[in-house]
């Protein structure tokens, strides 16, 4: 796995960098584990944009993860490291034992051959799955469940990790990659390892026109606009010294929106510095 630099040849690879995609095993998905994709472009049932700027993109298929991992003590060997359009790690297609075939995050350190297990006694290495109260401190973990058995839900993006800290009766603290620590219970399960693809963070997207492949649109500053359509428009000049708000005049870029008074007790340390 490493970064490509493309040869500034235009204007459109001159400051671009891409992935070599040495880790991938396999070009084409397992089309038992794929789904079709459709586009709404962030549109509601009354065909009102809910989330701006997303629209077109390349067309994809969803893979199917497993963020459960219920197989529980079934062995599985990594059949291939592929790449999934839809999020930034990478996914490992497993072959079990049994005969199923299903997709997991690709940890760092995993590789075609390798035999991983779903289990409350397996070995402390990349890509086995436990629960979190059978994980020794210090360990580095992904794909955290928040609740028993709803599935991973947490440190699922490329290069996320999270470490065990210390154990609090029935509940263990985790610290998350945001530097948060966080108490869950600890029958959830979690997956041993970092998650793969670490180089993603360091990819230079390099022109406009990248951007709309993966379905992003252009976003318009609100200063550049009009009175009538955002607050910040308007105005002789630049106009500088207003508080940041959206279109609808509600405070943003940094105003806090957590309000979850019954998950506050989960949380030991918070990831904003007082």
């Amino acid at each position: 796995m490493g970064i490509k630099l493309l040869k500034p040849r235009n204007n459109g690879s001159r400051n671009r960098s891409g992935f070599d995609f040495s880790e991938i095993t396999k070009s084409t998905p397992e089309k038992s584990l794929t789904a079709p994709l459709r586009r709404k472009g962030a549109r509601n049932n009354r065909g009102r944009i809910t989330m701006r700027h997303q629209g077109g993109g390349h067309k994809r298929r969803y893979r199917i993860i497993d963020f459960k991992r219920f197989k529980f003590e079934i062995p599985a060997t990594v059949a291939a490291i592929e790449y999934d359009p839809n999020r930034s790690s990478r996914i490992a297609l497993l072959h079990y034992k049994d005969g199923e075939k299903a997709y997991i995050l690709a940890p760092v350190g995993i590789s075609v051959g390798d035999t991983v297990i779903s289990s409350d006694t397996a070995d402390i290495k990349p890509g086995n799955s436990l629960p979190i109260s059978k994980i020794p401190s210090g360990t580095t973990i992904h794909n955290i469940e928040l609740r028993p058995g709803k599935g991973g839900q947490i440190v699922r993006g490329a290069g996320g990790a999270a470490s065990v800290v210390g154990k609090a009766g029935k509940n263990i603290q985790v610290k998350l990659p945001s530097g948060e620590v966080r108490l869950i219970l600890g029958v959830c399960r979690a997956t041993i390892g970092q998650v793969g693809n670490t180089d993603n963070e360091n990819i230079r997207i390099g022109k406009a026109g990248r951007k709309r492949w993966m379905g992003v649109r252009p976003t318009v500053r609100g200063m550049a606009m009009n009175p009538i359509d955002h607050p910040l428009g308007g105005g002789e000049g630049v106009g500088k010294g207003n508080h940041p708000v959206t279109p609808w005049g509600k405070p943003c870029k940094g105003h806090k929106t957590r309000h979850n008074k019954r998950t506050d007790k989960f949380i030991i340390k918070r990831r904003h510095k007082k």
